[in-house]
């Protein structure tokens, strides 16, 4: 992959955001037959039609009441292009896909060697920093040779301290210890080492082993967990939402039953290249090169990390490689395109695993036993890097369920965010008391000449740097926070109810809410495809304050 910048790519500049469902599983019926599981089980749909005054009490009566579980039996997933500050808002408001906070993380080296932390310390180490155990304070015992005595000072952050002089220098150092002692030496530090960590991820088409970085450590909440025990002892804590890999894919944890199974750290024996003669695989080789045209587009979408580029920097890439499964070599359905980078990288790790003997860390199916209700306590969750958005929590293949576009795999567009004059752009008031008024004339073109040149002048820095051989998640840190983004973010209805609430103002709250305007107008979206989704549950939300259950 060429880190050679697009031609003629100049900055636009837009005032909107959009928000697009791509897909969901949402619906008053989803609320009912959770509610009335017991009793009337999936005819719940059939009462919706047939009676809706009555599923619309049912459902008032579970939102006055905040019996908030039935709401969480849905889920929606939305595509959205907004500035980048308005996504540093949502990882504030993460909801549903959490995990218990003893929950292991298997850390992995750049050469491979793993360690395990709980994920509750893992946030700990990354948002409040580590106990520095480095003396805060300098100074201890010296002669003072006019005084012919031995003196005690000690230095404590900018300030002198000066505690007498002593004929004996074990007196001395005993009030030395006794001032350290009553002015405790051990500071927080946040370092920047724990920000560099890698988690173990999966390949999902190979199954094989790899490592990404963290991108941010989530305090998500005190939420009701489940707890998922499988065959060979490894137990998953999480809530409902969150997302397993399983053998035929991403699952809910809520939806899994003891007879299925999910996808946990195993090995298997390390593939050799002798099963591959030399000459076999050049006639592979030869034939792969044959389809290319075919089968890649003029333009076109690397499988690995989702960038798009031209046939020229593409390859062909076995999905699963030859050496892993031969009766795939020649089979069209196993080549995607990949640029150039990612498939020197997919190759070498390839090659690696290719040598005889040993064994290599692969994701293999462990059957449930049990799965039990475990109570409610404070949740967490990861975001990492891609490819494969996956880790691994107490040896089981779980997601997480932010995915942002990274600046890493491809070059970011130049479309930037300015407010037009509907953006209120004067703030009067203190904070929790503060409204917004309308900027004057003036102001409004200051606005928008300062951010379209502020965002002109960036994006030539980052291109300059592209051209000059400088890798994108390098150039990129020069780029501002009014650049245009977009993720996938899901959620069920209980989250997005309690996201509207902080995040949108309404007449019929009952609790006021001063959002950032940008967020709000993706609140107001989100809200305008969940009302179409299940109509009855949005009335009982609004007649209830708009405070989630």
């Amino acid at each position: 992959m060429s880190d050679t910048p697009s031609e003629d790519l100049k900055p636009s500049f837009r005032s909107d955001v959009t928000v697009e469902l791509v897909k969901h599983s949402a619906a008053d019926s989803d609320v009912l037959w959770a509610a009335r599981v017991s009793t009337a089980g999936e005819q719940s749909l059939e009462e919706l039609t047939k009676d809706p005054e009555r599923s619309k009490g049912l459902i008032n009566y579970l939102m006055r009441d905040r019996h908030g579980s039935p709401f969480e039996h849905n889920s929606m997933t939305f595509f959205i292009s907004a500035p980048i500050f308005v996504f540093r808002e949502f990882m504030r408001h993460r909801v549903g896909w959490c995990i218990a906070g003893d929950t292991e993380i298997t850390l992995e080296s750049e050469a491979g060697n793993l360690r395990r932390r709980t994920i509750a310390e893992l946030y700990k180490l990354w948002h409040l920093g580590v106990e520095d155990r480095l003396p805060a304070s300098a100074g201890g015992v010296t002669w003072h040779a006019r005084a012919g005595k031995w003196m005690a000072q000690v230095r404590r952050g900018d300030e002198n301290h000066y505690l007498g002089l002593y004929e004996e220098r074990e007196a001395a150092e005993s009030a030395v210890v006794e001032f350290r002692a009553l002015h405790p030496s051990t500071r927080i530090r946040k370092l920047e080492s724990v920000r560099r960590n890698h988690v173990r991820c999966y390949d999902e088409d190979t199954l094989v082993a790899s490592r990404a970085r963290i991108v941010d450590v989530i305090q998500s909440g005190v939420k009701p967990l489940i707890k998922i025990t499988t065959e060979s002892g490894k137990v998953l804590r999480s809530t409902v939402d969150h997302a397993v890999l399983t053998p035929e894919g991403w699952r809910k944890a809520g939806e899994l039953t003891v007879e299925d199974a999910v996808m946990a750290a195993a090995t298997a024996a390390r593939p050799s290249e002798a099963l591959v003669p030399p000459s076999l695989r050049r006639g592979i080789g030869v034939w792969t090169s044959m389809q290319r045209e075919r089968l890649i587009k003029d333009v076109d979408v690397c499988h690995l990390c989702g960038g798009g580029f031209p046939r020229s920097e593409l390859a062909l890439d076995h999905v699963v490689p030859v050496a892993g499964d031969m009766s795939r070599a020649l089979d069209e359905s196993n080549l995607a395109p990949a640029c150039e980078s990612c498939h020197a990288e997919k190759s070498a790790q390839e090659q690696a695993l290719a040598r005889r003997g040993g064994k290599i860390a692969v994701a293999r199916p462990d059957a449930i036993v049990s799965i039990v209700e475990d109570g409610e306590e404070m949740t967490y969750d990861l975001s990492v890097e891609g490819p494969w958005h996956n880790f691994l929590a107490n040896g089981i293949v779980v997601h997480n369920s932010y995915n942002e576009e990274s600046g890493r795999y491809r070059e970011l567009q130049p479309f930037f965010y300015v407010p037009d004059a509907s953006r209120k752009l004067v703030q009067e008031g203190r904070p929790g008391k503060y409204i917004f008024v309308e900027g004057t004339e003036d102001q409004q073109k200051l606005v928008e000449r300062t951010m379209e040149a502020s965002y002109v002048q960036a994006y030539e820095a980052y291109q300059e740097m592209l051209a000059a051989g400088v890798a994108r998640e390098v150039a990129r840190a020069v780029l501002p926070v009014g650049l245009f983004s977009s993720m996938y973010a899901t959620c069920n209805a209980r989250s997005l109810m309690h996201f509207l609430g902080l995040r949108t103002q309404h007449e019929l709250a009952k609790v006021p809410s001063f959002p950032q305007r940008e967020i709000e107008m993706v609140g107001e979206k989100m809200e305008e495809h969940w009302a179409r989704l299940m109509p009855l549950t949005y009335a009982a939300f609004n007649a209830n304050g708009r405070v989630a259950p």
